[in-house]
């Protein structure tokens, strides 16, 4: 973790040397600004954490007009001069901002403060279970309801369709996506008062005629997408042949998308076995074919083998195929 610590007292700067000590990745900030403009100016920097000695109605007057997003903003820690407490008072799950506090608490002889619901209750944080299964929150506002629902249930609903290895004591699995509080899922579903979590499970394999502009990529994703009932959130690749590594149409599509673009040789196009084969395509580019078995190389990538769940479809100048990596959910 990059971390900063700031401090605005001789004795709070004995602790920042401390604190330091504790934290390898740590640095002081000690330039002569006022605090309010150093808070501000760490902010933009991409750190981790920032750990403020000082009183905590300071900080949060400094980052109060800061904050935007529990899943972007950095952990922010606050100490008392004579490091007596370690107060997580921002992004204390997805941040590791209560981690950090426990962490530094155990190392200075101080006592963490934690106050989220889940860590006070004993209960499943479920962002940070999300997280440790590398699923994408549909929606930020369900996530905060269905939080509560847990904690004062004591239990919550949940529907996958993918594998479980272990689930948390507190989520009972249901047999249908209408029961459930949370669906796990890269398929839609219509009910609309759930928290959908969305797995990094699919590859999408592309092939095209040369000049193809990016909006006839984006037309044909989509059809295919909701075609087939498939959320594009939980797209985890593109896949083409290195033939098209220069093609400007299907580069601007992946980029608008932020999803990475693999390449493969024919080769290892034509390595690939129980795909649909193109004689056209073969003698164009050396491959038997180009999306179904560029999804499945990529789907391979994702951890395990794929599967080919769409098989190649052909527009007037785009084709897709999409594979899938089944998601292993733990507890």
């Amino acid at each position: 973790m990059k971390i900063a610590i700031i401090t605005l007292t001789v004795g709070g700067q004995k602790l920042a040397e401390h604190v330091k000590e504790q934290l390898p990745d740590s640095f002081i900030d000690t330039r002569k600004l006022p605090v309010f403009e150093k808070i501000e100016d760490l902010w933009g920097q991409g750190l981790d954490a920032i750990i403020c000695i000082m009183a905590t109605g300071i900080v949060v007057r400094a980052i109060g007009t800061l904050c935007s997003d529990k899943t972007k903003d950095p952990c922010v820690l606050v100490l008392d001069e004579k490091g007596q407490f370690v107060i997580s008072l921002l992004s204390g799950h997805l941040g590791g901002g209560n981690a950090l506090s426990r962490t530094l608490a155990q190392n200075i002889g101080a006592q963490a403060i934690i106050t989220t619901a889940s860590d006070v209750t004993g209960h499943t944080a479920i962002d940070l279970w999300a997280q440790r299964n590398s699923l994408v929150v549909d929606d930020k506002q369900k996530l905060t309801e269905k939080s509560a629902k847990l904690i004062n249930s004591g239990n919550i609903q949940i529907y996958t369709d993918c594998e479980i290895e272990s689930i948390p004591d507190d989520f009972k699995v249901v047999t249908t996506p209408e029961e459930a509080d949370i669906i796990v899922s890269d398929r839609v579903f219509l009910k609309n008062d759930a928290l959908v979590l969305r797995p990094c499970s699919l590859a999408v394999g592309l092939g095209c005629n040369r000049g193809t502009p990016n909006e006839d990529f984006a037309t044909a994703i989509n059809e295919l997408f909701a075609d087939n009932s498939l959320i594009q959130e939980s797209i985890c690749f593109f896949a083409s042949i290195d033939l098209k590594q220069d093609e400007p149409g299907m580069l601007e599509f992946a980029d608008n998308k932020k999803i990475k673009i693999k390449f493969y040789a024919k080769e290892q196009l034509n390595s690939v076995e129980n795909v649909s084969s193109s004689a056209a395509v073969f003698a164009a580019t050396g491959a038997k074919g180009v999306a179904e078995p560029a999804a499945l190389l990529a789907a391979d990538t994702i951890l395990g083998h794929g599967t080919l769940i769409v098989r190649k479809r052909k527009w007037k100048d785009v084709t897709a195929a999409v594979a899938m990596k089944q998601t292993r959910l733990v507890a």
